[in-house]
């Protein structure tokens, strides 16, 4: 117990200079605004609007955005992907508009919804509706609402016992690149432990290690130059769960130097167009854009 509140104090007191800071002023001119929140939460029994079913939601997800591959891991990790169904936009020619549907459960949601389809989003087949935009939402539910809490096969992403220290390294990660702070944390607990809160794997290792595959090329060189966290990206990268995602090929060869760098982010929206198709119309929040460095969901 008093292990744990040292931590929850440890990252208090990192993440507090990390909201002086925040976004630099010129990324926040470059997105005015965020798009509308939808925040309704998935309900533990009948007795909720919306309450944990098989195949009554759909996820629509996009390529090269932070908060949409934390969300797939997470589904992959609790073995959901058969239960909720998942739609990755941009659609594959010859596929239906996944966006216009998309769009559909915007505008039946709030009347006369004039803002754009954003990503991710959980949307209920029943009414047609979203129900939830925000991706620590998403997140949350999933690892509570969706999973048999005493499966002793899955993970508990979100134990009640560390629940805060995984909000406080979501804060500490906050909107842009993975600070310092939050690396600093994380090379201190692996000198200890295989996870970054603990003996086992749970949400803050989704989204650490969303964020560090999300560095920019120097960034993660700098990651490679030390074993611990290295070893823990290779580690995690090996599991079913987190393997196979576009941003996460050639991560040796950017670590190596085998590929020019520029300066860009080689886990951004604009490499996985070549990959996909034109995503110009599918948006994601100011807060979620998938062109920073890190993640920011």
């Amino acid at each position: 117990m008093s292990e744990t509140v040292a931590m929850s104090e440890t990252l208090s007191a990192v993440s507090e200079p990390l909201a002086q800071t925040s976004f630099p002023a010129s990324l926040r001119d470059a997105h005015p605004g965020t798009a509308p929140r939808f925040r309704d939460r998935i309900g533990a029994d009948l007795g909720g609007g919306y309450y944990p079913v098989a195949h009554r939601y759909h996820l629509y997800l996009s390529l090269g955005c932070p908060g949409s591959m934390r969300i797939s891991i997470t589904l992959g990790l609790l073995g959901l992907k058969k239960s909720v169904r998942t739609t990755l936009l941009p659609s594959p020619p010859g596929a239906c508009d996944a966006l216009a549907a998309l769009r559909t459960a915007y505008e039946t949601t709030r009347h006369r919804y004039d803002g754009p389809p954003t990503v991710p989003a959980l949307c209920d087949l029943w009414s047609g509706r979203v129900v939830n935009n925000h991706t620590p939402d998403i997140l949350d539910d999933l690892a509570l609402r969706f999973t048999d809490q005493d499966n002793a096969d899955l993970p508990r992403l979100r134990p009640a016992a560390l629940a805060a220290d995984i909000d406080a390294i979501r804060r500490l990660l906050g909107e842009g690149p993975a600070p310092d702070p939050a690396l600093d944390f994380l090379e201190r607990q692996l000198a200890s432990h295989p996870y970054a809160l603990g003996e086992t794997l749970t949400a803050a290792d989704v989204d650490l290690w969303v964020a560090l595959v999300h560095l920019d090329t120097d960034a993660l060189r700098r990651v490679a130059a030390g074993d611990r966290l290295w070893s823990y990206v290779r580690r995690l990268g090996a599991h079913p769960a987190f393997h196979g995602y576009p941003c996460t090929e050639g991560i040796a060869e950017r670590t190596e130097g085998k590929r020019e760098h520029s300066g860009e982010d080689l886990c951004s929206s604009e490499k996985d167009k070549d990959r996909a198709g034109d995503q110009s119309r599918v948006t994601v929040p100011a807060d979620q854009d998938c062109r920073h460095q890190a993640m920011a969901c």
